[in-house]
């Protein structure tokens, strides 16, 4: 006779969480947990994902064709973040597997941080900091680390998504600035009007705005979206902040618009090739670095992980998940 046990879904969590919320997991699945604060090499995770019916998975973890012909009874591929471009959906498509993210938990959370990392390059809190912290300050002066203002400016936001809208919000609503944005298609009226944004051209966005944004995701048509002639069409001494994805910005160019002055600050929370930090940054002056930060509190970064498990189970299930990636994203 068989034991109802074993007609279980075996699924991998990738990476470690946070164990109670796994809980669910465990009660209705035989689990294996790579309890361990780094993502896993990329052939320990082949080895693991060979019986698994569904995965869960960070940013850290990718997932292409090869892995999934080694993958044969995966149904469900769940990440808890809100990108995607970690995963071949197209590739997983072709093999009627499903693939979800955790968008919406995640919008108000990052949409501060978009404002903070804004704030901290512009007023030049970061240099300020270690200034003092070395030792070298001798007293007050009135330009010492006299950086530029939010309130009263024009921002533009590439990428008007749902974390784009809020930041443009936060923006508007709360230090009087103008917004533009750009986005792949123009938002309806209505979504303009709460945002209190008008649409514009890339380049025109570029020419006007005294800092720009990127909160948009990254595909191959989007990379090295700003590069050098992005930067030169960007008004001299303009902010540029990342929040998006590292392959979103020619990071060697912008290193050089930081030394040459062409561009007054940044701030970048994601990196082209992360966790490594190209050391052309790590040089640059007035440039505000987090290490992929944007979401982490810790109620979204919980909440985040919830709905990746609802979406793992409700695949397993037979049911449609709350939140699937359509091909096309």
């Amino acid at each position: 006779m068989t034991d109802p046990s074993e007609q279980r879904p075996r699924v991998l969590v990738a990476r470690k969480l946070f164990d109670d919320l796994l809980d669910p997991l465990r009660a209705r699945c035989h689990l294996q947990y790579h309890d361990e604060d780094r993502a896993a090499e990329p052939a320990r995770l082949r080895q693991w994902m060979a019986d698994k019916d569904g995965v869960l998975l960070t940013a850290s973890e990718r997932v292409d064709g090869a892995l999934l012909d080694a993958s044969p009874r995966l149904r469900v591929v769940s990440t808890m973040t809100v990108g995607f471009d970690h995963i071949d959906v197209g590739a997983c498509a072709a093999r009627g597997i499903v693939v979800t993210h955790a968008p919406d938990v995640l919008t108000e959370t990052t949409a501060d941080f978009g404002i903070a990392l804004l704030l901290a390059a512009l007023r030049q809190i970061g240099e300020a900091e270690r200034y003092l912290r070395a030792g070298r300050w001798q007293g007050w002066s009135p330009d010492a680390f006299a950086g530029a203002d939010l309130h009263g400016s024009t921002l533009g936001i590439v990428g008007m998504g749902r974390i784009g809208r809020a930041i443009a919000r936060r923006a508007s609503l709360g230090f009087g600035a103008s917004i533009v944005y750009h986005n792949r298609n123009r938002l309806d009226p209505q979504l303009e009007a709460e945002s209190r944004a008008r649409y514009s051209s890339l380049d025109s966005l570029l020419e006007q705005s005294d800092h720009v944004l990127l909160a948009l995701p990254f595909s191959p048509a989007a990379h090295h979206l700003i590069g050098g002639v992005e930067i030169a069409r960007m008004r001299r001494g303009a902010t540029l902040v990342n929040i998006g994805r590292g392959g979103l910005v020619d990071e060697a160019a912008l290193a050089q618009a930081l030394q040459d002055g062409r561009l007054g600050a940044a701030g970048l929370d994601v990196f082209e090739g992360e966790p490594r930090v190209d050391a052309r940054l790590l040089q640059a002056p007035r440039l505000v670095l987090t290490p992929h930060i944007a979401s982490a509190s810790l109620p979204t970064r919980r909440a985040m992980v919830r709905l990746a498990v609802d979406n793992l189970l409700a695949v397993l299930d037979g049911r449609a998940p709350p939140n699937p990636v359509a091909l096309g994203g």
